[in-house]
């Protein structure tokens, strides 16, 4: 489900109207407790948190010149969709998070390599995603980014 859109606020406005409070309310939690030096934005037609040029000048290898991705947030067909880099990369974090989340939530985990999804827009757990969100820096994500580029 491509939504057309250029801002975040554009995006949200486009959304099914049910969605968008939720959507809203998963922005502001990502916010406020993604650590400093990340940038909210809106690329590849999800909103986006990314670490700016002026953080990693090298950016991102697949598209030079482009911030380094982190995480996004989109409306898909039948569910939210948070992709989260780190938990990709970051086998720990993948623990930390799947033993996590039954704790926040009566549904089974449905998540890919980087990808979690929320198809009850009433049962996100919004405090496990904010705990998510605070679990790694920008430093911590760019070191992790170029040791597994080099290999």
């Amino acid at each position: 489900m491509q939504i057309q859109a250029t801002s975040a606020e554009d995006y949200i406005s486009k959304l099914p109207e049910e969605r968008q409070e939720v959507f809203q309310q998963l922005v502001e939690t990502i916010n406020k407790n993604l650590p400093n030096g990340f940038s909210q934005g809106f690329s590849n037609g999800m909103i986006s948190w990314v670490v700016p040029l002026e953080v990693f000048p090298s950016g991102y290898h697949c598209t030079p010149g482009s911030p380094l991705p982190f995480l996004a947030l989109a409306s898909q067909k039948n569910f939210i969709a948070l992709y989260h880099m780190g938990i990709y990369a970051k086998p720990e974090l993948l623990d930390w998070f799947v033993s996590e989340f039954p704790k926040h939530s009566k549904r089974k985990l449905d998540m890919g390599k980087s990808c979690i999804r929320f198809k009850k827009m009433d049962e996100i757990p919004f405090e496990l995603i904010a705990e998510l969100s605070k679990k790694m820096t920008v430093d911590e994500w760019i070191n992790i980014y170029e040791t597994n580029l080099k290999k």
